[in-house]
């Protein structure tokens, strides 16, 4: 289960709260864009900075191969000779172990699972170049679905996607702000926003608040949740 989220925290619980709660009840946040989801199978992705101790990974996800998402160590530590690790051509390159890639647009069937890559890129900056071929992940597992954006502008290929749970970056300088990622939310049509990338590298825990604030009367319900 997710730790509790303070009410400091969790600052826009609009109407379908409750649906919120069962919806995240099997995403843990790590930080960053690390997260995992409890099946099964279990699903990581961008594993970095992970504790000690946790489940193994049945699925592995990775949007690709910057330092604070591509982390030979990290996968390393949640890795069996059972896991399937996903992720672009690039990331294939930084493990150097067996990676299926994958390109925006393709879908891959693990373990029952369907993975759909999108593409993630800036639009105004140079970070992340739509040629790079970098990609977010539309996943279901147990029956939710979830959009993980990866590091990436408010794009046209967002639109409509409508998971049940969108996870978006608001840190800024290299991804969204806060204030594009809530854009991004309404264009997106999720019933749930969890932000992401922020508190960390870049962005203030303050970006997390400042994303709920922002769609308070959408009818997106937002949970800001707690490191783990």
């Amino acid at each position: 289960m997710v730790r509790p989220v303070s009410a400091a925290l969790l600052l826009a619980v609009l109407p379908a709260a409750a649906g919120a709660a069962d919806l995240t009840a099997k995403l843990h946040w790590y930080g960053q864009s690390a997260f995992r989801i409890d099946g099964p199978p279990v699903v990581y992705i961008d594993p970095f900075k992970l504790p000690d101790g946790l489940p193994k990974a049945d699925i592995i996800l990775v949007t690709h191969d910057h330092f604070d998402h591509c982390s030979p160590a990290d996968v390393a530590k949640i890795r069996t000779a059972r896991t399937v690790v996903i992720g672009p051509a690039e990331v294939a390159v930084k493990l150097r172990a067996p990676v299926e890639t994958i390109t925006p647009g393709q879908v891959r069937d693990v373990q029952g699972v369907t993975v759909k890559a999108v593409p993630a890129y800036n639009v105004d900056k140079p970070y992340h170049p739509r040629k790079d071929g970098k990609v977010g992940y539309v996943v279901t597992v147990g029956g939710v679905t979830y959009y993980h954006a990866g590091d990436t502008d408010l794009i046209p290929e967002m639109a409509g996607l409508a998971p049940d749970v969108a996870l978006l970056p608001v840190g800024g300088t290299y991804t969204m702000t806060a204030d594009e990622a809530a854009r991004a939310a309404r264009s997106i049509k999720p019933k749930v926003a969890v932000p992401m990338h922020y508190g960390s590298v870049v962005g203030s825990d303050a970006d997390g608040g400042r994303f709920a604030k922002l769609l308070e009367g959408s009818g997106i319900s937002v949970v800001v949740m707690q490191r783990e």
